[in-house]
């Protein structure tokens, strides 16, 4: 179908038709949300032509969601526009293309210029048990279960600020019997804190996105008080100074006596002889 699409604009191009220009605008169906919803664009308009490619959510008025510019370039090869759906709720949603100019009246009948993909919801058949935000000190740890699942398993991929850590690998996973869910658990190491997207696929195909934050440990600061040392010096027993006894000269009545009593026994001697 592309093949005859190019060939029909090709040969306009070649027979100079000035009276019309052909776009075609074609984006999927239904997309899954959380993967790009990526669109084509085919067009025979004059190299450097300018437009933007809008992107709405329907409802009772459209929203303007997401708008890029398109220019035609020299080759006029087929050119794609990638808008992202990660965090977009499911539904009906409108791509268009509008020109800045007058140009979309040189298109002709046949152009489109509208398309109407359906996003595809099932991040809800996801449910995580494990915390939506752990530290660096530990691995990731990813747990909960997958809507009828069973044992079927599910596919996962984590990327973080680094990129792609771990997979796309499958797990095993385990039938919830009550509910037909299929339970799953998966450790992954992480060494650096930030966002980390987990992609979940089952059998069917993409299911959704579950962000984790990782944050570093918290760690304690010891505030260090100086210590000041205090030097204890022993006490210093100083010797008490006994007051000094002065001597007193002799009292003369001691002596005077004395003399008496010497001069007495004499007298008494010198008689008994």
């Amino acid at each position: 179908m592309k093949k005859i699409v190019l060939i029909a604009l090709f040969l306009m191009c070649i027979v100079g038709s000035a009276s019309a220009y052909q776009l075609y605008l074609r984006c999927p169906e239904t997309v899954q949300v959380g993967l790009p919803l990526k669109c084509e664009i085919d067009s025979n308009l004059p190299a450097g032509t300018t437009f933007d490619v809008v992107v709405y959510q329907s409802g009772y008025t459209a929203t303007p969601l997401k708008r890029q510019k398109t220019t035609i370039q020299e080759n006029h090869l087929t050119q794609y526009q990638l808008f992202e759906t990660k965090g977009l709720p499911g539904g009906q949603y409108k791509v268009e293309v509008l020109f800045i100019g007058p140009d979309e009246g040189r298109l002709s009948d046949d152009s489109i210029t509208l398309q109407l993909p359906r996003l595809l919801d099932r991040s809800g058949e996801i449910t995580i048990t494990s915390p939506m935000t752990q530290t660096t000190d530990e691995p990731l740890r990813i747990e909960g279960s997958i809507t009828k699942v069973g044992n079927d398993g599910v596919e996962i991929e984590v990327s973080g600020p680094d990129g792609v850590i771990f997979g796309p690998q499958w797990i095993g996973t385990k039938l919830y019997v009550q509910s037909g869910a299929g339970e799953f658990t998966q450790q992954v190491s992480v060494t650096k804190p930030g966002d980390y997207d987990v992609t979940f696929k089952d059998a069917k195909g993409y299911v959704g996105v579950k962000t984790f934050k990782v944050v570093a440990l918290a760690t304690s600061v010891q505030t260090t008080i100086p210590t000041t040392t205090v030097t204890t010096r022993p006490l210093t027993t100083v010797p008490t100074t006994l007051p000094t006894t002065t001597q007193s000269p002799l009292s003369p009545l001691p002596i005077v006596t004395a003399l008496s009593l010497v001069g007495l026994l004499s007298v008494i001697l010198m008689k008994k002889r």
